[in-house]
């Protein structure tokens, strides 16, 4: 009788944790930047009718990177959570909190379950405030942990390296066309320090507008306004390169 082949419980997790960072990172990146008046999803996305970012209640976004399978679970699952937590108790007690605590929850049980793999799916819930400062932005990594993050985050494909620029170039107070010029101009970074374009058509962007008069504060941009909001930074940052000029001269 052959001897059963053994690895460690320590070894098994890091090769659950190696195979779900691999799947996530062939996924495309997508970035969550906070501006002025909300927050805003980011992401190079060609597909029409698969997104990668949601509405889950009234101020609360979702924004995932991974298998699209996957996370189209986990997001039908909050929606079930925040509709049914709100019509219990108060549409009020429905937060990005409690929502990352159930997603922390759900992903940390199937990481360290034996019987199934691990997800390979990376998430983001946001909340917008009543104020900039009252913003909440939480990554979940495929092993259920929760990461409090502040400005920006990026997910999937080349995050560090996304992510490294963000936190160099993202700073408080900035419009909503800054917020989505800086965040196409991360996306568009390759790991060999080129730059690529990337065309608005293959771009899905949302964002949590605190502005609103509405309850429901996420809505998508597209089309032509999103074409607008892309020429309008461009000039901007035209004029200030000819300014630079000018100056020179």
């Amino acid at each position: 009788m052959s001897t059963p082949f053994y690895v460690s419980p320590q070894q098994a997790m890091a090769d659950r944790a190696e195979y779900a960072r691999k799947g996530i990172a062939r996924g495309r990146s997508l970035v969550v930047l906070q501006f002025a008046d909300g927050i805003v999803f980011v992401g190079e996305n060609p597909s029409r009718a698969l997104h990668k970012f949601s509405e889950i209640y009234d101020r609360i976004g979702f924004a995932a990177a991974g298998k699209y399978n996957e996370y189209e679970n986990l997001r039908i699952g909050g929606v079930r959570y925040a509709d049914l937590r709100g019509y219990t108790y108060d549409r009020g007690d429905v937060t990005a909190r409690g929502l990352a605590n159930v997603y922390a929850q759900t992903l940390g049980t199937i990481f360290s379950s034996v019987g199934e793999k691990p997800y390979e799916v990376e998430l983001v819930v946001a909340e917008v405030g009543e104020t900039p400062e009252s913003d909440q932005i939480y990554r979940l990594p495929h092993d259920g942990s929760i990461v409090d993050e502040h400005g920006s985050v990026a997910v999937g494909g080349n995050a560090e390296l996304i992510s490294n620029y963000l936190d160099q170039r993202h700073r408080d107070g900035m419009t909503l066309a800054e917020a989505l010029r800086l965040a196409v101009q991360a996306l568009s970074r390759e790991s060999n320090g080129t730059q690529r374009e990337i065309p608005a058509e293959r771009l899905e962007v949302a964002v949590l507008d605190r502005t609103r008069p509405q309850k429901r504060k996420f809505r998508r941009i597209q089309g032509r306004q999103l074409e607008r909001l892309l020429a309008q930074q461009e000039g901007a940052a035209a004029e200030v390169a000819e300014e630079g000029s000018s100056e020179e001269d």
